[in-house]
């Protein structure tokens, strides 16, 4: 079974969704699905699709990068995290420190969309950082 074929459904909730610049590429055993939307519902769409093929979100054979685009600085965002904290970080990186955790379902502010992955995010008591992006829904 080719990635295209177990992945269809990704892809098929991404067309879906209206998901702009879609694209769609097999390189080196993983199959890369990537693109813009202007809400949320399009970005949970294809999450979701993977969801049901990958329930734990695991697999390293796919890589989705589906992302919120033009939100403005100030933006509320919900965390949504399935059940933890969102983790906080000095550095648009795993590897940078944790300077703070954002709960399940708390509003947190939009300081700048660093990039496609990382935004730059601040908590209610003001701790300022980086979260990954797939946690928050404006």
């Amino acid at each position: 079974m080719t990635l295209s074929n177990k992945y269809a459904g990704v892809v098929a909730a991404a067309q879906s969704a209206g998901i702009n610049n879609l694209q769609v590429v097999e390189q080196d055993g993983i199959l890369y699905v990537s693109g813009t939307t202007s809400s949320n519902k399009g970005k949970d769409a294809v999450w979701d699709a993977l969801g049901l093929i990958d329930p734990t979100f695991s697999a390293s054979d796919i890589n989705v990068d589906v992302q919120v685009a033009g939100l403005a600085p100030g933006t509320s965002l919900v965390v949504a995290t399935e059940s933890s904290n969102l983790n906080i970080r000095r550095e648009a990186s795993t590897e940078g420190a944790i300077v703070g955790k954002a709960a399940k379902g708390e509003v947190v502010v939009l300081v700048e969309q660093s990039s496609d992955e990382w935004w730059k995010i601040r908590t209610k008591d003001g701790e300022e950082g980086y979260a990954y992006a797939r946690y928050l829904r404006a």
